[in-house]
Parts: C-alpha cells; structure tokens; sequence
C-alpha cells in the first residue's frame, strides 16, 4: 500500500526533498505541500512537468495553517518537516500537530537527499540565517581563484515565482538578475557573487543544476555549495565549512538544522568577534567543542566598510538591513545599525510607524525587529511597499547595509549611504590552510 505524504515546506528543502526522495518512488504518493515562512507561495502547485510521472496533474501547495485539516480530509499517513532556521520547539511543536491528528512526523537527512557531484564540493553552511555564511563563500572562492581554479557556485533555492521557469537559473551578471525576475531576497544573495566575476546557479532541481554547473561554458573544477538557512548542504560534501554567530550564542545547539550542520563540520567560522562580547565567544567555543571536537575552528571578524560616513554623524538615520536575517533570523541588530552607531548617528529613526501594506504586516508577524528596516521584497507589491515606507519614514539619511544595490530597485529620496562587509580571518588557523588541503586532496591546479 503506498503510503499518503504530505511535506511541510517553505519553497526550498521541501521540493529537494520531493525531488530526490519521493519523484520517482512508487511507495509514497505526496498529496500535498504546506508553505511557511514566505509570503505568497501558498495556493500554487508544484507544476507536472517538475513532478514526474507519477504526478500528472502536479501537487497542490497549501498553506501550513491547514495541516491539520488537510491530514484528515487527504488520508495522510506521515508528514515529512522540510524547512530550516526554526527553534527546536517549533520543530516538536509541529510534531504534536502531525501526531494528533493522525499522522507519522518524520525528518529526512543527508544520506536520502544529498546529491552526488562529479566535482569536488566545498560547502559553506551556518547554524542561522545571518551568520556570515555568504561573506565566508566569498573569501572560499577567493582562495580557490588565487590559486587558478575555476568555481562555480550553487545557492540553496529561493523559487518564489515561475517554478518551471526557474528549474535551472544561472546567473554571469546583473543583467541576468533582471531577466529571471529576482525578488529581492534573491538578489541579496547573487549579485554579490556576480559583481565580482562568479558564476552562481539556483533553481528549483538541484540534480538538473549541478549538472549544468559541472559543465558551465565558463569551466568549473570546484564546486562551491552557498547554503541557505541553516540548511545541510544538498550535495555530497568534500570538506563542509559551518559558520556560527556569537551574538547569538547557543542558537547553534538549539534551532534545526543548525545543529547538524555544526555536527557535520570539518571547519567552523567563530564570525563577528569584533563586535561580540568574550563571554559570547566562549559559549560558542564551548558548544562547538561539544559536538564537533574535531573540527578546525577560525576566528574571524566582519569588518564595516562606510563609503560615506560623513553623512551620518549627528544625522537621523534610517537603517535597512538584510531582511531574513532580521525575521526568521531572529536578529536584533545588524551590519547597518553597528556602522551607524560608530560613525555617530544623531538618532535612529524606527520606520513601523511609517510601514505601509505588507511591511506594515511583516511588523506584526516579527514585533521584535526593532529600530530598524528590513529589505523585504518576495514580489512587486512588497517592492513598492518598501519604497514608500522608506520615502514616508522622516530622516535625514538612509544607511543601507543590503549586500546589493537597494538604489538600483528603489527610487529613494534622500541621501543614501552603503555598508559593505567581508570576513577577515583572525590569527591562526585560516581557511587558507583547510582549502590548500583540499586542494592537494584533489591534486587540483
């Protein structure tokens, strides 16, 4: 008897999950998908022609709010949990849901999902949304052209629009960010790759991707994992780089799937010692040693680049930060707030007042983001939304620290000022020397 599935998502893990566990297996029959976390992706199908065979009509995507119902009214026999950055307590939260309402919970791991690559993979993970993760994939694939290699970078998925369409994105410049419609979420995470020279792919099929990363027209003789969340990697890792955050110490031993990406690690970034305090730092140290007492740890700091801090000093400013970071990441405070703060802002000015459509709702659903304004934009509405939040909000600047170019998706007008950010190793080791190694692994030149 095949048994009724239904997968609790977000628009990334759980389509991986479906993709390379469930596709093609005669023993299940997925019923439905559940969304979260994302505004907007709920009440579409994941589409036939993604789906297989087995699927003919595609897969109906549900809103998480109806599980219980949809377990009962769909025979469901099990739930498969397939999102990330989530505190253990949501995780075992929805257990009971599942539970009581009549269903198996069940948790999918690395050895039923990950994909096997024909090149070498390096993979950069973290235990939260907003450790450093994509700074720390910069500073890799810096190491790795230093020494003549060829890489090709892979993000962990944001498919928030044409699902077909974004089967296999690849992205060589800022013109491609335009033609495959990219939210800024999306943009966040690619331009920073792309403005320096990189090749990134993204998508909805990661077996289809990697493919086409192994053979990118521009060469690829490594394969570089950008991970998402605090996601384990989709493909079979050769050395696993877990990066950690001291201004949340303890989010590395309590959220999912943080922990296991930590478990996993054969390295892991302490990142933003600069601006943490000693005792943070040593409950970080003391939690890594306790579950992953072999790894290769670096220190590392994130230092600010202002590229016009003389229009912030005695200034009312307005902060944007990353928006993940600041929801599900549960962050207080970011890159923005601190290089406003040391070039010695007059005032911050908190824009919630001011918030307008799905801004103003993103601010009811996380009340605790604070003095500050997060880049949301998963689609046009929330675009323009956060347009007219920020032009409404009353300030003599606008300290921007998005890793892309918010001026050149919105019309803002006042003064703006752009904050930069890169990881900056500390002392001894570096990832120099777990990179020479995987490099001599390889017999890569």
């Amino acid at each position: 008897m095949k048994k009724n599935v239904i997968i609790i998502g977000a628009a990334g893990r759980d389509f991986h999950n479906f993709n390379t566990y469930f596709r093609n297996n005669a023993d299940y029959n997925v019923v439905a998908f559940t969304a979260a976390q994302i505004p907007d992706i709920d009440g579409r199908k994941y589409p036939a022609e993604l789906a297989g065979e087995l699927y003919p009509e595609g897969i109906p995507i549900y809103a998480e709010e109806e599980l219980e119902k949809l377990i009962v009214d769909l025979n469901a026999d099990e739930c498969v949990f397939s999102y990330s950055d989530v505190p253990y307590q949501h995780v075992m939260s929805m257990a009971s849901r599942v539970n009581v309402a009549g269903a198996n919970f069940r948790l999918l791991g690395a050895k039923d999902t990950q994909i096997k690559s024909t090149k070498p993979v390096i993979a950069v993970g973290a235990v939260r949304t907003g450790c450093g993760k994509s700074q720390t994939s910069r500073r890799v694939i810096e190491l790795l052209m230093e020494a003549g290699l060829k890489v090709v970078a892979i993000r962990h998925p944001m498919p928030y629009g044409d699902l077909v369409a974004q089967k296999v994105q690849r992205f060589a410049s800022i013109e491609d960010l335009a033609k495959h419609n990219c939210t800024i979420e999306e943009m966040e995470e690619y331009e920073p790759h792309v403005s320096r020279g990189n090749v990134i792919y993204a998508g909805v099929d990661y077996e289809a991707i990697v493919r086409a990363a192994e053979n990118d027209p521009n060469g690829c003789d490594v394969i570089l994992w950008d991970g998402g969340n605090n996601d384990f990697p989709f493909y079979k890792q050769d050395l696993l780089i877990t990066v950690v955050d001291p201004h949340r110490p303890g989010h590395e031993l309590n959220f999912y799937p943080g922990e296991t990406t930590l478990r996993m690690a054969d390295v892991v970034v302490i990142n933003k010692m600069d601006s943490a305090t000693p005792e943070n730092i040593q409950t970080v140290r003391e939690n890594i040693f306790k579950v992953a007492p072999n790894a290769m740890v670096v220190d590392g700091a994130s230092p600010l680049t202002i590229d016009k801090p003389e229009l912030v000093r005695g200034k009312r400013c307005l902060v944007i930060e990353d928006g993940p970071t600041l929801t599900h990441g549960h962050m207080k405070i970011g890159a923005g707030t601190v290089a406003a703060q040391k070039c010695g802002a007059g005032e911050l000015v908190d824009p919630r007042e001011y918030a307008v459509g799905r801004l103003a709702e993103t601010f009811q659903i996380y009340p605790n983001i604070g003095t500050l304004l997060p880049a949301m934009g998963y689609g046009d509405e929330q675009k323009a939304d956060l347009e007219k939040t920020i032009n409404s909000t009353p300030c003599d600047v606008v300290v921007i620290a998005t890793p892309f170019d918010l001026n050149r998706i919105v019309k803002i007008d006042k003064p703006t000022v752009k904050v930069g950010y890169d990881l900056q190793e500390i002392g001894q080791p570096t990832l120099a020397e777990p990179i020479n190694d995987f490099i001599a692994k390889f017999n890569l030149k």
